[in-house]
């Protein structure tokens, strides 16, 4: 088919979508991502010719860069497409590169959404290649390969192969490993409570210990909870204030990668790299049936939660017409601009707030629904007003000892009609309602219910909360927290148990090793002054070779003297307490690289190796000899097996008790639901409720 114009994307997707906007005088193509690089086999940096890095094509794109070529030949006008940040710009800049274009034609095209007005505009106003976004990137990637491919080799030589070294990454492990030095070193504090319940005209309600004399006061031990006890005297209590207010309470902002990332986290079970894969899709285009495909969302890599005056008309209008004016807020809430915030393009949102999540859920997946609904329902709370509480403090007082009740109850519900923001604790907060008290009102107290309790240690970091930590610190950038999540667990520095990242042995060893010897890697501070030189050369403000040699000098001192000084670290390996079956020789665990497995002591003369399993204690419901154990899946999803395998081919994704149904003699498993656990029959209908 003839075509007057070449357009290059990323993605096959998104080639599409456009596409069809487009019209038959243009041929959109995909560029796959990026298809010039450094190459994996060398440092290629030439760190004497000022940091010139040196580019090569991607190994396998060589039949896709000669087809790329032949359409570009056919065309009178080539557009570069690529996404609308540093990396897209970097794609494109390659791309001219090896297609012989000039950087300074106006053939860069970029659109914050895809959809045909977005697209069909962008086209309107093309402009030439950015090279100081374009410096930007090459200076990061140049950044990352000298360090990654200058401390990597070290740890192989003086560790283990196969590990590696990264600025973020370095700097997410050290906030993890510190983490767990915390909780190691601390040391849980006595302290106490006392409960009340009370009544009041029939109703009842709790309060809690204040003070005496109307004073604060913290409870330490037994000895001055028993002092509090002795000074009360019957139940006979007296109101002493009632406190009325009202608190409002303001929707969340528009998402940005970060708080998408976070928040999908806690509402959804998603991890950091299902959330962006998601995003991308939603982002790419979608068939809607007749209507061919549509990009639902704006771009979704973003530290802004900037919107544009007409998707901010557009909820408006929606949020009046559904929920009344009195929803529609005349001055919707604008968040800080962080000093990291790049605020290139707007905040994630939905590309039009008229495509509900219910009018298209029948087009979209499961995954695809929950992450559009999020997004969508987030845009429209931002837009509306603050929600109402009414709230009420009583306090209660015997012989001077003061007991407190807080109550709040839902006034006007505002955005909290359409959307409440996760927390990372998972708790909801609910209203507390207190009877009508006034002052001098009589209450009578049911039980007093005094409790020890002990501080608890800071929490292992989630994906939600590492990322929050990272951002805080202005570490990374969100296009780079998803791979470094996926980076420190797949190096086994970290592992996930129970949604936490915990420290392996490894990762502390490594740790250790950076901090020694390369403490500006792991300095938080200066890799978020770095990321700021970073936005400077993307302002045009500085010059990317000298933002990388004000880093490399002394870092090229460091790396020298860790050469020298660091010494061979041997992780040794622990007995497993049995024997090779092949040769005898004594099995021990050995780390690889997916973690820990038994290998025979004897190696290399002997190559036997075998998984580590954990039993669950329940025997095979299948064959009745073997036990049941726990595997993992390719994609490390847990499931269970029989320890006999490939003898016996039992396997469940939900976890054997150990007992047969009564209604039709088949195994029982059980089942995690909300809230409670389920032991269902694996034939029938038969099921047990759990309470957790």
């Amino acid at each position: 088919m003839a075509y007057k114009y070449l357009v290059i994307v990323e993605s096959p997707a998104k080639a599409k979508t456009i596409e069809k906007y487009l019209g038959r005088n243009y041929k959109v193509v995909a560029s796959l991502g990026h298809i010039r690089d450094l190459p994996k086999s060398r440092m290629a940096v030439d760190v004497e010719n000022n940091y010139q890095p040196e580019y090569i094509s991607i190994r396998g794109k060589g039949p896709l860069i000669k087809e790329l070529k032949k359409h570009a030949k056919k065309a009178e006008k080539v557009f570069l497409a690529a996404d609308p940040d540093r990396e897209g710009e970097a794609i494109a800049w390659h791309l001219s590169f090896l297609l012989g274009l000039d950087v300074e034609d106006k053939n860069r095209v970029v659109f914050n959404e895809i959809t045909k007005e977005a697209v069909k505009n962008a086209f309107k106003e093309p402009r030439s290649i950015n090279m100081d976004l374009v410096n930007s990137q090459q200076a990061r990637r140049i950044l990352d390969r000298l360090v990654g491919y200058t401390i990597s080799p070290i740890l192989w030589k003086k560790v283990k192969k196969g590990l590696s070294a990264g600025r973020v990454q370095s700097v997410a492990l050290k906030l993890i490993c510190q983490r767990e030095e915390e909780i190691n070193q601390f040391k849980p504090e006595e302290y106490w409570s006392i409960g009340a319940n009370f009544k009041k005209d029939k109703k009842k309600f709790k309060a809690n210990f204040y003070g005496l004399k109307g004073k604060k006061q913290s409870l330490s031990n037994a000895e001055e909870v028993q002092k509090i006890i002795k000074e009360l005297d019957g139940d006979q209590f007296e109101v002493m204030s009632v406190t009325k207010k009202e608190r409002l309470r303001n929707p969340a902002l528009p998402f940005k990668t970060s708080s998408l990332q976070q928040e999908a986290a806690r509402k959804l079970n998603f991890r950091t790299r299902k959330t962006m894969m998601v995003a991308q899709q939603l982002y790419e285009g979608i068939s809607m049936g007749r209507g061919g495909a549509i990009g639902l969302i704006t771009y979704m890599r973003t530290d802004s939660t900037r919107i544009a005056l007409s998707a901010k008309n557009d909820v408006a209008e929606y949020i009046i017409k559904e929920f009344g004016p009195e929803y529609a807020a005349s001055k919707p809430r604008t968040g800080k601009k962080a000093e990291s915030d790049q605020d290139a393009h707007e905040g994630i949102r939905p590309s039009s707030i008229l495509r509900t999540p219910k009018d298209i859920e029948k087009y979209l997946t499961k995954d695809q629904y929950k992450l559009y609904n999020l997004i969508w329902s987030r845009l429209v709370a931002s837009q509306m007003t603050p929600a109402v509480f009414d709230t009420m403090k009583v306090d209660i007082a015997q012989n001077e000892v003061y007991f407190r009740a807080n109550g709040s109850k839902i006034k006007f519900p505002g955005y909290q009609k359409v959307y409440i923001e996760g927390n990372d604790e998972g708790k909801e907060e609910k209203e507390n309602l207190l009877p009508a008290m006034e002052q001098g009102d009589k209450v009578k107290s049911i039980d007093i219910e005094p409790k020890q309790h002990f501080t608890q240690p800071p929490a292992r970091f989630s994906e939600s909360t590492l990322i929050r930590i990272l951002e805080e610190n202005g570490v990374g950038r969100p296009s780079t927290y998803a791979p470094t999540l996926e980076t420190i667990q797949r190096r086994y520095y970290v592992k996930l148990q129970n949604k936490r990242f915990e420290v392996t042995e490894l990762g502390d060893i490594v740790n250790g090793l950076i901090n020694e010897f390369f403490p500006h890697i792991v300095d938080v501070h200066f890799t978020a002054d770095m990321e700021k030189d970073l936005d400077e050369v993307e302002e045009g403000n500085k010059e990317w070779e000298k933002v990388i040699d004000q880093f490399y000098k002394p870092f090229a001192i460091e790396v020298e003297k860790a050469e020298e000084n660091m010494e061979k670290v041997q992780i040794k390996d622990e007995p497993a307490g049995f024997d090779c079956e092949l040769c005898g020789h004594p099995m021990v665990i050995k780390l690889g690289r997916y973690g820990k497995f038994y290998a025979c002591s004897n190696f290399p003369d002997c190559r036997n190796t075998k998984p580590i399993v954990k039993e669950i204690g329940v025997s095979c419901p299948v064959c009745g000899e073997g036990h049941v154990i726990e595997r993992k899946s390719k994609k490390n999803r847990l499931f269970y097996g029989c320890d006999r395998y490939p003898t016996c081919e039992f396997v469940s994704w939900d976890k054997p008790v150990g007992r047969n149904c009564p209604k039709c003699d088949h195994y029982l498993v059980e089942k995690k639901a909300k809230g409670s656990k389920q032991v269902v029959c694996s034939h029938c209908d038969y099921k047990e409720e759990v309470q957790k």
